[in-house]
């Protein structure tokens, strides 16, 4: 066996995400199930995971501020005594005047659209931001998957020098029985047989360690799990790079940093609104006691001035704006930086695995074949043997390690684009 061929799930794409987090909610299968695959773990986080839950809050939170910002200025009841208590005439309450008045404002410049507005712009970046940090959770999820994948191979390869070790201090007693080789040789390969043991325990205690952190993603403080189902050599077709950039443009990263422009424009609106003065209203019934008379109060005033004394603000939310747009500016650069890192490692990976997958390895298997037999008949020595096992076990490490760099690196690009590399 070359390294791990698990008949496992094809990894889910990542750009399944955002429509996984909109179906039902997985069941717990793999609470069932000895084996955990992608998608169960992918799904299990979707319902679970705590750093996802806390958006739920931000919503509830966001849609009443939204409430807030629709409501039109209230109405005011208010009562006035005039021309009491004083003296003279004005003694007692026989000269009183009395109002009863309502009164309001009513808002010019649209304030009340502008705000409206700006609720709306910050629901559509916490959209935008729930999707990208969905992105972040099942793309570290993916990443420890892939680890856990890699470290469950090198169990497999740990078990598999653990018998090559076996076999070769078996073949050493052998010849040492017949006088063909000294006994500090078959103490060297009893030596290399306890070091392929504690290597194998020290991968075995990794891999447990992997499993429960894998767990924690969907809150469980254990693994409930026996194995991973995985193909270490699986490999989506991709695009070219510009073709993949293109992509990363409307990503959810992206769409973060244009949400945050289109927010910033709309308190820009709402600054320059408020530079209209509103209108107060009053609308009441004075009654005068000395002549029990009744008449009607109306009222109007406007803020002088308003103008100027908003322009601070609106100079503020100016500056806030450019300052969105040059982020976005250098967020997409940066992007493009990583999506090319990404592109680049998983390409020149996917080759080095097909070049030692395909003439490494056998070529390897032979020769450590040949020595084998070269050493039983006493034409090789033990050093030589020993080199040609350590060589083909450090290159199916090799491919093991670029496989698993390779899925990582398409992992990244995934969650770098927000769509799976086949689409």
């Amino acid at each position: 066996m070359l390294v791990t061929n698990l008949n496992g799930v094809r990894p889910i794409s990542l750009s399944l995400v955002l429509l996984m987090a909109c179906a039902s909610v997985f069941s717990g299968a793999a609470q069932a199930s000895e084996n955990l695959n992608l998608n169960q773990a992918l799904r299990l986080t979707l319902e679970n995971n705590p750093e996802l839950y806390q958006f739920k809050f931000t919503e509830v939170i966001l849609k009443a501020q939204r409430q807030t910002s629709s409501l039109r200025p209230g109405l005011e009841l208010g009562a006035e005594i005039e021309n009491i208590a004083g003296s003279g005439v004005n003694e007692g309450l026989d000269s009183a005047e009395t109002t009863v008045a309502l009164s309001s404002v009513i808002e010019l410049g649209g304030k009340r659209q502008a705000r409206l507005a700006l609720a709306d712009s910050r629901f559509d970046q916490y959209t935008w931001q729930r999707q990208a940090a969905t992105l972040d959770v099942l793309g570290a999820l993916t990443t420890s998957f892939i680890e856990g994948l890699l470290t469950q191979a090198n169990v497999e390869l740990a078990e598999e020098s653990l018998v090559l070790s076996q076999s070769l201090l078996k073949t050493v007693k052998s010849k040492a029985a017949k006088g063909a080789t000294s006994e500090a040789e078959v103490m060297r390969a009893r030596a290399s047989l306890v070091r392929a043991e504690i290597r194998l325990d020290s991968q075995r205690n990794q891999l447990e360690r992997q499993k429960m952190m894998l767990a924690q993603f969907w809150g469980e403080a254990e693994a409930s799990f026996e194995r991973l189902d995985g193909d270490l050599f699986d490999y989506e077709q991709a695009g070219s790079f510009d073709q993949l950039y293109d992509r990363v443009k409307t990503s959810p990263a992206m769409e973060v940093f244009a949400s945050e422009t289109r927010m910033q424009e709309a308190k820009v609106a709402l600054a320059r609104s408020k530079g209209r003065s509103d209108l107060n209203w009053q609308v009441g019934v004075r009654r005068f006691e000395e002549s029990n008379d009744t008449g009607f109060v109306v009222g109007f005033s406007l803020p002088l001035f308003a103008g100027k004394r908003n322009q601070g603000d609106l100079d503020a939310a100016l500056a806030a704006r450019d300052s969105a747009q040059s982020a976005r500016k250098f967020a997409l650069l940066r992007l493009r930086g990583d999506l090319f890192q990404a592109y680049s490692l998983r390409n020149q990976n996917i080759e080095a695995v097909r070049k030692i997958k395909d003439t490494a390895i056998p070529a390897l298997t032979s020769a450590l074949e040949l020595t084998r037999r070269a050493y039983e008949n006493g034409r090789y020595r033990y050093v030589e043997l020993v080199a040609a096992q350590e060589e083909l076990l450090a290159a199916k490490q090799s491919l093991i390690d670029t496989a698993s760099t390779a899925l990582i690196s398409q992992a990244l690009i995934e969650k770098l684009t927000g769509q799976a590399l086949n689409q």
